[in-house]
């Protein structure tokens, strides 16, 4: 069989430097999209998933610890009672 003719490699090496380009590109655009998201969550004062999950989690803890601290001043409160003798 006969060699590829030169016109054939030609186009087989530009179609591949345009696909490299056309990679470069999206990688390029992506990273274009991303900031301006970001920027855009930063003016709106948007809060990202982990940062609301950390604060969700030290309420839950608040909570609890309040709800500790009203049932052990209530037994307190029993206690005064009885020893007052109410």
């Amino acid at each position: 069989m006969a060699e590829r003719p030169r016109f054939l490699e030609d186009i087989a090496g530009v179609a591949g430097g345009a696909l490299s380009a056309l990679a470069g590109l999206r990688d390029e655009t992506e990273a274009l999209i991303r900031a301006r998201v970001d920027e855009t969550i930063r003016r709106l004062e948007l809060v990202r998933r982990e940062e609301l999950d950390a604060v969700a989690e030290l309420a839950a803890r608040a909570r609890a610890g309040q709800e500790a601290a009203e049932a052990r001043v209530l037994a307190l409160e029993a206690r005064i009672g009885v020893l007052e003798g109410k």
